[in-house]
């Protein structure tokens, strides 16, 4: 669906985002000393590989990069999104429950390239143009829940379109808890959901009534879409640091493992219930460096 996709390959050591629906992991306190690559500035580059389909309500899927950037600078969170990216400009506590709050922004690239788009009766109803969405994300994080370096967050993603191209809104809730199951690896669990208004429906879901570039047996129903809960999903991702340990940073290998299912007109489009499938996959396989 997405050249640079999104949600997520993955956090590198003990912290990312996730597929399609997005996740957000945090790096594990220490069990020894305090002082960790975490504390204070640090920064993770990535790049993976993901496998994922080819657009929203697809039953094709394609091989695509994931690049992937994470960190905090001067103070400010720097969290993944899918093709974009959250900034967290609020400090988190020493102790206790954390908050979360800042923009966000991004590139929404579904059936943006007739080439990616593997069906060729989706194919020939044209390309789309790409949406480039700005809007916030807050949250609340509990640490210590069932031992003293898991936690449970609570987020919320909106955004709307700025480019001209869907002109609506997306609205993502999304639940992850995160433990770390040796100081060299860890797993992030999320539940997720997002919902569309109109204007976000009618762009990528609605079919036109009449096709000129399709023989008449070929022509797809017409169909008017309309907003509401688009999709819900789980995604599991492990991270294993190499060294052995987490908090000296340095490379990471993360997986990520992701299924969404398409509600509502998302699934009754006959771009999905004809020619897809409503059942959405992602695995992706990254490798990361932490400084």
């Amino acid at each position: 669906m997405y050249r640079f996709l999104p949600v997520a390959v993955a956090a590198i050591a003990f912290a990312a985002p996730a597929m399609a629906q997005e996740v957000e992991v945090e790096p594990p306190a220490p069990a020894g000393p305090p002082e960790t690559v975490f504390d204070g500035d640090y920064l993770s580059v990535g790049v993976g590989v993901g496998y994922n389909a080819s657009y929203s309500g697809s039953d094709d899927y394609n091989v695509n990069i994931l690049p992937i950037v994470q960190g905090s600078l001067g103070g400010i969170g720097i969290n993944p999104r899918p093709a974009g990216l959250a900034l967290d400009l609020v400090p988190d506590p020493d102790e206790g429950m954390a908050f979360s709050a800042g923009p966000m922004f991004r590139l929404r690239s579904d059936r943006a390239d007739v080439d990616d788009i593997n069906d060729d009766i989706v194919a020939a109803y044209g390309e789309l143009d790409r949406a480039f969405e700005i809007g916030g994300s807050v949250g609340v994080k509990f640490p210590k829940l069932l031992n003293p370096f898991d936690s449970l967050s609570i987020n919320l993603d909106a955004t709307w379109d700025v480019a001209g191209a869907h002109e609506g809104m997306a609205i993502s809730p999304s639940v992850t808890y995160f433990t770390p199951l040796s100081r060299a690896t860890a797993a992030s669990l999320s539940l997720s959901t997002t919902f569309v208004d109109d204007n976000f429906a009618d762009y990528y879901y609605s079919v036109p009534t009449i096709n000129t570039l399709l023989p008449d047996p070929d022509v797809l129903p017409g169909f008017q879409a309309e907003g509401g809960m688009q999709s819900y999903g789980v995604n599991l991702l492990l991270a294993h640091d190499l060294s052995g340990d987490v908090t000296d940073g340095g490379l990471s290998l993360v997986g990520i493992g992701g299924w969404s299912k398409l509600v509502g007109d998302a699934a009754d489009t006959p771009f999905t219930s004809i020619r897809g499938d409503d059942d959405q996959y992602f695995v992706a396989l990254g490798v990361g460096y932490t400084f």
